[in-house]
Formats: C-alpha cells, structure tokens, sequence
C-alpha cells in the first residue's frame, strides 16, 4: 500500500484555516444551516479550493467533533481517584468552567450536534464518554462511601456541572446581554464553588 506523501505547510496552513472557518460557521448556524460556500467564504478560499482539501460540509465537521470530542472528555480524565474528594471535584467544576471561556465556539458545535439527537457521534457517546463517566461515577461513589462527601447521584452530579458551566458558552449571549457585558467567569467561578462546597461537604 502507497503512504501518502505528507502534506506542505501551505496543505497545513489552509485545513487549518478550513477548519477554524468551519468551527465559525458551524457554531453559528448548524450543520443544518451551514453551507460550503459559507465556511470557504469565511475562510477566504475558493469553493474548488476549499474541496481539494474536505469533498463536502460533512467532512469539516466530522473533523472537528473527532478532534473536540477528546478534548471535551480531558477535564473528567483528570478528576484524580486518588486525590481529595471536594477539591478533586471543585477543580473539575473550574476546568469545566475554564472550557467554556476557552471553547464557546466547540461547546456550541457540540451542543448543537446533541440537540440534533447526535447522529455523527452517537457510537462515541454510547463508548468512550459511557465508559469514562461510569468509571468517575464509581470513583464518586467511594468517596461517598468512605464519608467524604454527602450523599448524591453521581450521574447527576456529573450532569449539573455539564449544565452549569457549559451554560456560559452556549447561553454566552444571553448571559452578556443580562450582564451587561462584564465578564461573567470570576463570579461564576466563585458561585460554582460555594454552591458544590455546600452540597458536598459533609
């Protein structure tokens, strides 16, 4: 079998700028409402030129949900089995949080992918995300059992601070519109940690 011969740093340089643009695009409008004109106009690239490099809107987007996806599964990776209970799940809520601040455009690509019932990644979901979050679960469920923290879904409480952090990126509009501009990640930091300190600390 022939190895393909490896690309130029031009090669390198346009996907990049393929991809970013179609990060743009998608996290705005929906695969659904996403064309290929749009991501090569917003990559200032051709049409023919932007499918040299991806033949159709499809594969864009299956890179980048491949690429998001295990960036997206590091901050539970890193909840140590090993460390302390609430401050082990304190830090994950930040990383969490620091997440939303850093990729509000692939939060809201992820997002928007669920909320279409997850076609493209539903295999990945159902493996390596239902893998990690049963191990973390159980991990979770010693720490109760040992008296290190209250009593509480595991499940759930993974489920909360999905919904409590990533809310900052992909309601970043309204929570700007509602806070006038000011940059709501210092204080979000700070209500996070008194409310799981207050549900978790025996």
């Amino acid at each position: 079998m022939t190895k393909s011969a490896p690309r130029t740093r031009i090669q390198e340089k346009n996907r990049s700028t393929i991809l970013e643009a179609g990060l743009d695009v998608f996290s705005q409008f929906g695969f659904r409402g996403s064309t290929v004109d749009q991501i090569a106009e917003a990559a200032g690239l051709s049409k023919p030129n932007l499918l040299y490099y991806f033949p159709s809107k499809e594969a864009i987007y299956l890179e980048l949900l491949s690429s998001l996806l295990d960036t997206w599964l590091d901050p539970l990776r890193a909840l140590n089995d090993d460390g302390k209970a609430l401050p082990e799940i304190l830090d994950y809520v930040r990383r969490k949080l620091d997440m939303a601040r850093d990729y509000p455009r692939e939060s809201r690509l992820f997002a928007g992918e669920i909320l279409q019932g997850a076609p493209r990644i539903e295999d990945a979901l159902k493996g390596d995300l239902k893998t990690l979050v049963d191990e973390k679960a159980e991990v979770i469920r010693h720490w109760i059992a040992a008296g290190k923290i209250k009593e509480v879904d595991p499940y759930h409480l993974i489920f909360s601070i999905w919904a409590l952090t990533q809310h900052y990126a992909d309601f970043d509009t309204q929570v700007n519109a509602v806070l006038g501009g000011q940059d709501p990640f210092p204080g979000a930091e700070h209500y996070l940690e008194q409310l799981f300190t207050s549900l978790l600390k025996p």
